[in-house]
């Protein structure tokens, strides 16, 4: 039977990047994990194994780099901009790129102050501590016409200790769980958002605000919310951010319900549910997992559903 080649694309994968800006005794630091993938007319090398169309992947790696120190590194999005359009327009056999940037974020380390003694009283203009709590993630796409943005987090570690509950659920003969009127609801946010600029001509938004603004609303709405269902609190998660932000149009979530058993002290002839607190087993799987997509009225949903390559 005669075989067609489908889509295809390739580039370097996971090209890890850090830039120090020295301003005087205080430096700043950006730190990103870069992946390109180019598609276009790159059926003969498939077929034939001829280059002529091919960019080496080497090339894209060493544009990444050299890119960083003479644009400098704004913002993942406004870097990922910079590449995708530099391999779309200086190369004719390309016509679509994809820039794939996770961002790792740095905070000074605070040191004490010589003269008062005290600790934490300055930051360190060079030293830095990797913080734990999520990764920032971006894709950018460009055609030569039109720009998809897509952006958001993962590995967001979030906890109410109260102010959740989870009954009034479909119950059979497999069913042993039982119904929680006052439970722990904890999750790790993995969250992306479409931004709705795609062209040039407009204004572009302010990518860090952005996305400080979108996290910020996202807690707020977790924090806020008396959920009787994690897919409640998703909803209203996405919900605050849409309502909130007019330059995003499109969010999606999954959330691993990250589960918190009430511990059986009865054999130690101790009462765990008290009123002055219990103690739990963080259970790491099997957990519950809710995905959904929440997205502006009359906004067409374009996140792909499944979030575990994007």
């Amino acid at each position: 039977m005669p075989t067609i080649l489908g889509q295809n694309q390739y580039g370097k994968a996971e090209n890890r990047v850090v830039k120090i800006v020295r301003d005087g005794a205080t430096h700043h630091i950006k730190d990103l994990n870069v992946s390109v993938a180019l598609s276009g007319d790159m059926a003969e090398v498939h077929y034939s194994g001829s280059n002529a169309n091919v960019l080496p992947t080497d090339t894209t790696k060493n544009t990444v780099y050299a890119f960083a120190k003479e644009h400098g590194i704004e913002s993942a999005e406004q870097f990922g901009i910079h590449l995708a359009r530099h391999f779309v327009t200086s190369q004719d056999p390309i016509h679509r790129a994809r820039i794939r940037i996770e961002e790792y974020a740095w905070e000074r380390i605070a040191t004490p102050d010589a003269n008062s003694g005290s600790m934490g009283a300055d930051e360190a203009g060079h030293s830095f501590v990797r913080k734990g709590q999520e990764t920032r993630v971006s894709q950018i796409t460009f055609d030569g016409e039109k720009w998809e943005i897509i952006s958001g987090l993962k590995d967001l570690t979030v906890l109410n200790s109260t102010n959740s509950e989870f009954w009034g659920y479909v119950k059979d003969k497999y069913t042993t769980l039982r119904e929680a009127h006052d439970r722990i609801l904890a999750t790790d946010v993995s969250a992306r958002w479409r931004y709705n600029w795609t062209d040039d001509a407009e204004p572009m938004p302010d990518w860090d605000q952005s996305y400080v603004q979108a996290r910020t609303h996202m807690l707020h709405a977790f924090a806020d919310t008396y959920s009787l269902s994690l897919q409640q609190t998703l909803y209203q998660m996405g919900s605050r951010i849409i309502d909130s932000r007019g330059e995003i149009d499109e969010i999606r979530f999954s959330l691993p319900n990250n589960h918190h058993f009430l511990v059986d002290l009865e054999p130690f002839g101790l009462k765990n549910e008290t009123p002055d607190g219990a103690v739990y087993f963080a259970a790491d799987r099997p957990y519950g997992l809710i995905e959904a997509t929440v997205l502006r009225d009359g906004a067409e949903p374009r996140i792909p559903l499944d979030l575990t390559n994007l």
